[in-house]
């Protein structure tokens, strides 16, 4: 089996949902094919470097995996026939120096999701014991601070004007 890597494109104009599904009809693809999915890395929403069939900005999602050479052609294959994704890339790692970069971004991949649920749950934890803030009076009433904000203003658009 050889190492891949296949970055596509889905549609912006589409819901977190909608997303959701599409990364997940990819993946059932891949497993139907028998490959083994090694690591995904959702990158979120970008700017595409330019137009690509009137889309400015667009949902990137890589998978890593380990599949048969006939596997690609299946999963490029839907990948064309699905009108969401709007690009997509495959890249093959074969020699020694490749797998070992491959290796490292599924490493990579892995750790940025394992930090992700960590960061999410101790905000969660946080939030509920967190203790209320006393809010000061300011010394200054809005009043106040307006009056002292136009006057400095105006001398210098009275030195602008002259």
């Amino acid at each position: 089996m050889n190492h891949y890597e296949t970055l596509f494109v889905v549609k912006a104009t589409l819901t977190q949902e909608e997303i959701t599904a599409q990364v997940d009809k990819i993946k059932s693809v891949l497993d139907a094919e028998g490959a083994e999915l090694l690591a995904t890395n959702d990158m979120g929403m970008r700017k595409l470097a330019y137009p690509v069939q009137k889309n400015l900005r667009g949902y990137y999602t890589v998978l890593y995996f380990d599949a048969k050479g006939e596997t690609i052609a299946e999963l490029e294959r839907n990948l064309k026939i699905n009108e969401e994704v709007i690009k997509f890339l495959t890249v093959k790692y074969s020699n020694t120096k490749e797998v070992a970069q491959f290796n490292k971004l599924v490493e990579a991949a892995k750790r940025s999701i394992q930090v992700a649920e960590k960061v999410e749950t101790p905000a969660e934890e946080t939030a509920a014991t967190e203790t209320p803030v006393i809010e000061t009076p300011a010394t200054e009433t809005a009043d106040e601070a307006t009056v002292s904000e136009t006057a400095e203003e105006s001398p210098a658009t009275e030195t602008a004007e002259a």
